[in-house]
């Protein structure tokens, strides 16, 4: 295996011919078709841009995103795990911390990145050394996929409510005291299986409906966070301290076990298989949606969705009428889809999924449509 290092230089790596192994991904010889980050391309030349003003080397500073740094090194931030060498000697060769060198290289002719752990003193003339020691250093101290101040708190209080687990959640009967609302420092009286003493569950209101728009199918309640609070006393009904609370508690609201997905455990790429699917609701109710925003679309695991894919959004054509045109029927005319911008995955259910919006080049709405990037 012959490694390089790259002058700094913009290209478009064509790789039409050789057999070559990025990541997880095979590109096969010229005329077979390939598989590239889980997307079955067109068989012949297969192309992967790199973005022209990228570094040959960058040393990982906390604020950063794996997004921000795949977007540093390429064109197309999803093909990154093309071009991640996951280095078996390091450990947890997948994740990035603060104070990690990453390095631009060519692997018999192909970019790669790859990763020295851990930052060292300066050499003479000016280069930085990096110590290759393993550290250990824990998931939450990783760089995150996209912004964890932006997702945080929605990561371990947003919610949707699914028929099946709306239905299956232990809920609010009553609260002490007689009292017809309740808030932090109340006690819950709550119906249904909670587990043992101490488990902590967030309390979540079932909100307005959401269907799919393709078939009117209900997809589930929107789940607007309450409160959160540990399970005091066992009994039917048991007895819920209500520790913390946004909003107030009300009979039938429902208990969710608490549960975080840490961003740094996925990374970003395409999905697997063709997804097309529309915007159902925005996170906080907003009408026109830009970059940072939390969106809801009728797509998620059964259809090959899970957290780290990147799909890009279609504004929704306008329909419009062609005063030129004689009739009333064939005067309508929809203009077509423009492209508005990127989003990520970042919670899957079975038939929708939540994204943050990475990109907004044009207002994006409900109902515009999602697919896979370019």
């Amino acid at each position: 295996m012959k490694v390089s290092h790259p002058r700094r230089r913009s290209l478009v790596l064509v790789m039409s011919t050789a057999a070559l192994a990025l990541g997880s991904s095979t590109v096969l010889a010229t005329g077979t078709a390939v598989t590239i980050g889980g997307q079955e391309a067109a068989a012949g030349t297969v192309q992967l841009a790199l973005n022209p003003s990228h570094p040959d080397t960058y040393v990982v500073k906390r604020g950063d995103t794996l997004w921000d740094i795949s977007a540093m090194f390429l064109r197309d931030p999803w093909f990154w795990p093309e071009i991640w060498y996951a280095n078996p000697q390091v450990a947890n060769p997948h994740l990035i911390y603060p104070g990690d060198m990453l390095n631009l290289v060519y692997v018999d002719g192909q970019p790669r990145l790859q990763l020295t752990r851990g930052a060292g003193g300066t050499q003479s003339g000016g280069t930085q050394r990096l110590s290759a020691a393993i550290r250990e250093m824990s998931l939450e101290d990783a760089i995150p996929a996209i912004p964890l101040e932006v997702i945080g708190a929605f990561l371990g209080r947003g919610s949707l409510l699914q028929k099946d687990d709306f239905e299956a959640a232990p809920y609010v009967v009553a609260i002490r005291d007689e009292r017809l609302i309740g808030s932090a420092g109340n006690d819950l009286y709550v119906r249904g299986d909670v587990g043992g003493m101490n488990n902590s569950y967030n309390v979540v209101h079932p909100g307005r409906e959401l269907v799919d728009p393709d078939d009117g199918d209900f997809l589930g309640y929107e789940g607007i966070h309450v409160g959160a609070g540990t399970i005091r006393r066992n009994g039917d009904p048991a007895t819920m301290f209500l520790s913390e609370s946004s909003r107030e508690a009300l009979e039938g609201d429902r208990l969710i076990a608490q549960q975080v997905t840490q961003p740094a455990s996925f990374m970003p790429k395409a999905p697997s298989r063709p997804v097309e699917g529309s915007i159902v609701a925005v996170v906080d109710g907003v009408t026109q949606v830009g970059q940072y925003q939390i969106i809801m679309i009728n797509r998620g695991s059964r259809h090959g969705l899970e957290p780290g894919n990147v799909l890009r959004v279609w504004q929704a054509g306008e329909e419009v009428t062609d005063h030129r045109k004689p009739g009333r029927i064939s005067r309508k005319v929809r203009l077509p889809a423009e492209p508005a911008g990127l989003s990520m995955v970042f919670r899957t259910y079975d038939r929708a999924s939540f994204a943050l919006v990475l990109e907004a080049t044009s207002a994006i709405h409900v109902e515009d449509v999602v697919k896979n990037p370019d």
